[in-house]
């Protein structure tokens, strides 16, 4: 069930708790990099799930990390899509059929090319839901099969940020600190390269 999105107050919120950006998910980790960790869905860093067990894998990877997020909690989600006019058609086709609560939250002019033909629109979608564990395995999906993209699950507060992408989480934490022990609990998970790429 999802409840009404008040639309200003969310772009108020995240004016205030994410001062250096947008809602653009994978700019995120580098402008907030002291409370950011990535964890990988699949042992050995592999990318993309071949198997129902490899996909249960990532269901439960994504899934574990959100419960210690926001179990008993209300969450944010946001989903996005682009389109080369303001108004779409809107690709991809699958965010409206994994995310039918989602209501506009804002649209983004991406217009810095010269060239008006090279014009994008990002669109993002939001909706607000009390968390529960599968809710948004339909958007996992797609994301783990590189589909959609731009994903950010958060709390009402937006203090905390969890991003899938194909091949793993990028989450954000409220403060190095809080960071460190969510990392410190999925060691496995952790990419053995020294920039947690």
């Amino acid at each position: 069930m999802s409840l009404a999105l008040d639309r200003e107050h969310l772009s108020a919120l995240w004016q205030r708790q994410w001062p250096m950006g947008p809602p653009v998910a994978h700019e995120l980790r580098a402008a907030y990099s002291d409370r950011w960790v990535r964890f990988h869905h699949l042992p050995d860093s592999k990318r993309y799930p071949d198997t129902e067990d490899e996909y249960a894998v990532v269901l439960d990877r994504n899934n574990t990390v959100l419960d210690e997020l926001f179990a008993g909690t209300d969450v944010y989600v946001l989903t996005m899509a682009w389109s080369s006019e303001p108004t779409g058609p809107e690709l991809p086709t699958q965010r409206r059929e994994v995310h039918p609560d989602g209501s506009l939250w804002m649209t983004i002019a991406n217009e810095a090319d010269p060239d008006p033909e090279f014009h994008t629109y990002t669109h993002l979608y939001a909706d607000r839901r009390p968390w529960q564990r599968g809710s948004i395995d339909g958007i996992l999906w797609e994301v783990a099969h590189d589909v959609l993209s731009g994903v950010i699950i958060t709390d009402t507060g937006l203090q905390r940020i969890h991003h899938p992408y194909d091949g793993g989480a990028d989450v954000i934490l409220t403060t190095p600190e809080e960071r460190n022990r969510v990392r410190n609990r999925h060691t496995d998970w952790l990419a053995q390269h020294p920039n947690d790429l």
